[in-house]
């Protein structure tokens, strides 16, 4: 017989058994059922020893003897009539199944090398209540098996398509790589989209961005130091091994991380999104900062559906909040939350009654069930009251630029006329031109005319020359396209170019013409960055608790505020590229984040037309600008002092 480890609580009593044999459950039965109660009779003792429930605990032993689930045990002891054993890790590696310990209700789950195979044996053989199923925990390794239940059971999730390079599905492997999309399997996904391996135990997911928004991709994995993600300048796809392709969800740069214990209970967190900087918040004792949320009544009837189809009453899975909805996009299996000792009671509650309901309903069970996670707490003013600040709405300008620049010309060329109706600006008669593909036709047709012109000496083409030549030199310039740093307006003219004077009559043309604009400068420079962020980091100090040197300690004030979504942050910015990137540069200040402005722009900042903040097609307030405008003009042209 091996000898028995027991964990003694601070009296000296055992509190868990740790590898007890077959033959040694009688003596494991004899552990008093209350701490520091006086010992009884001997009949009365042999009646207890019967009355105990023994929980197993069967999993590698650094999950077995983690922090959050010794805390949980410890608790779960204090359950009269449940006892506690850990089977240790040599048995479950090395010894059948038939010489592991014998257990009421069994607590099994998958890690890395863990025999799952083996445990599912050992379930079948002694028939021992199962808190979480392990079959499905097959499927849970499997993220097309895991998008597959959820599809099933009505749960939202991210549209997706699945890219099979298995040997046996030849038919499932198709995939068309462009330079800001991909077709799989007939399905079109537009960057920025997610690239995850099938394989839930492989977390190098990739997330690749537009070339509208700098390119490159961005890299997680699993955390190393203080990071879990890395930026990439590499913009193509993998090509090897199979993958799930999914829309990617704007998340305003959280994560929330739902926590279930059975199908009533769930405690959810949200940490900073590792795709944003892969800079990971760790507070002073080196753990990573994660803050209480609040779920809303749909997000609870989610967490009841996952719990369930899943058959884990222990069950950790990701959720995204986008565009005012949530959707799941992972499925853990069994997890737990980290340092919440409310959620250790809980936990140990809900599951301690859960046995005893299904095993021993006959006897007294102790604790009332807990349905909540512990509520948000309001933030305290100087003032005592209770207040918090509601809203705050900032216009902010883009930073430091380099000088603008334009460059007009009159083409007639049909390869112009023909791009223009191409992309639709036969409708409206107006055409702006900045994808990558759309410049790079623009810049062909440039080469094309310019080869032209050095076979034949035409002199109504030449003297356009130099015009197609800067055009072709700004297009080519950087050596590579983006739609932040340039563009290329169309307007079509019915008759043409109007005539600047009289002598220029008979050099013109009759019949329509398009008018070609050519913007390129005004980008952000990196004085303009620094501002920005500057900016966003004084920003933060507009919330109660944020005051200090730029409230540089994670945390406290809008950090927090923003992490438990207790406001809605909403950052927009103008298609101008030196005005996205102002904004991202500011969400990076104000946020506290690092890395590049690429994943913090994608992520953070959205879209939207904000010109009627600047200039309006209203002719009343056309008009009033001008006045305004020539007020001003009038003012500043008079040779006297300002009082």
């Amino acid at each position: 017989m091996s000898e028995s480890r027991q964990a003694t609580s601070d009296s000296g009593l055992p509190r868990l058994l740790i590898g007890c044999e077959n033959d040694e459950r009688r003596e494991m039965r004899n552990i008093s059922r209350s701490y520091g109660e006086e010992e009884e009779e001997e009949d009365d003792e042999d009646q207890s020893m019967e009355r105990q429930i023994v929980v197993g605990i069967c999993s590698m032993m650094k999950k077995s003897t983690s922090k959050p689930m010794t805390e949980i045990l410890e608790r779960l002891c204090k359950f009269e009539f449940i006892t506690v054993v850990i089977f240790p890790e040599e048995v479950v590696l090395h010894e059948p199944v038939e010489k592991w310990p014998l257990c009421d209700c069994l607590i099994s789950f998958h890690s890395k090398g863990f025999p799952l195979d083996k445990a599912v044996s050992y379930a079948k053989l002694k028939n021992s209540l199962l808190i979480n199923d392990l079959n499905m925990q097959y499927f849970i390794q499997d993220r097309r098996e895991v998008y597959r239940i959820l599809q099933e059971e009505g749960i939202d999730l991210p549209r997706y398509a699945v890219l099979n390079r298995d040997p046996d599905r030849p038919e499932e492997c198709n995939l068309v790589e462009c330079e800001d999309h991909v077709e799989v399997n007939g399905e079109i996904f537009h960057k920025p989209f997610v690239e995850k391996p099938v394989c839930a135990e492989d977390h190098n997911v990739y997330i690749y961005y537009p070339t509208s928004a700098g390119g490159g991709s961005q890299r997680l994995f699993r955390k190393i130091g203080s990071r879990s993600s890395v930026y990439s300048p590499e913009s193509t796809v993998r090509k090897t091994g199979s993958y799930i392709y999914e829309e990617f969800m704007p998340t305003d740069g959280t994560d929330v991380k739902v926590y279930t214990v059975g199908p009533d209970y769930a405690h959810a967190e949200a940490r900073k999104s590792p795709a944003l900087d892969g800079k990971v918040e760790r507070d002073s004792e080196g753990k990573e900062i994660r803050y209480p949320v609040m779920l809303t009544a749909m997000e609870k009837l989610v967490a009841r559906k996952v719990c369930l189809a899943f058959k884990q009453t222990v069950c950790g899975f990701d959720l995204l909040r986008a565009n005012g909805h949530s959707f799941v996009c992972d499925v853990n299996g069994f997890s737990f939350v980290k340092n919440s000792m409310k959620y250790y009671d809980d936990c140990a509650k809900v599951l301690g009654n859960m046995v005893m309901r299904e095993l021993a309903p006959q006897f007294h069970i102790p604790w009332s069930i807990p349905m909540e996670a512990e509520d948000i707490p309001i933030v305290p003013t100087t003032s005592g009251t209770m207040m918090e600040l509601r809203c705050v709405i900032a216009v902010i300008r883009h930073g430091d630029r380099t000088p603008k620049q334009k460059m007009k010309m009159e083409v007639r060329n049909a390869l112009f006329f023909d791009l223009f109706e191409k992309y639709g600006g036969n409708k409206t008669g107006k055409l702006k031109l900045k994808k990558p593909k759309q410049l790079q036709e623009v810049l062909d047709i440039a080469r094309q005319l310019l080869a032209e012109l050095v076979q034949h000496n035409d002199c109504e083409i030449e003297e356009k020359k130099s015009k197609l030549e800067q055009l072709k030199t700004v297009l080519e310039m950087y050596g590579h396209f983006s739609g932040i740093n340039r563009k290329v307006q169309l307007r079509y003219l019915p008759n043409g170019q109007p005539k600047a004077s009289s002598g220029e009559e008979d050099s013109q043309k009759e019949g329509p013409s398009l008018l070609l604009v050519l913007k390129w400068g005004g980008e952000l420079t990196p004085a303009g960055r620094v501002q920005a962020e500057e900016l966003g980091r004084a920003f933060r100090c507009m919330y109660p608790g944020g005051q200090g040197d730029y409230a540089g300690f994670p945390g406290c004030g809008l950090l927090r505020l923003h992490s438990t979504y207790r406001h809605d942050l909403k950052i927009y910015a103008s298609d101008e590229g030196r005005v996205q990137m102002t904004a991202a540069a500011f969400a990076k200040g104000l946020l506290a984040l690092e890395g590049e402005l690429t994943p913090i722009l994608v992520q953070m900042v959205k879209s939207a037309n904000m010109n009627g903040l600047l200039d309006s097609d209203s002719d009343s307030l056309t008009d009033c600008q001008q006045r305004v405008k020539a007020r001003l003009h009038e003012i500043m042209q008079k040779n006297r002092d300002f009082q």
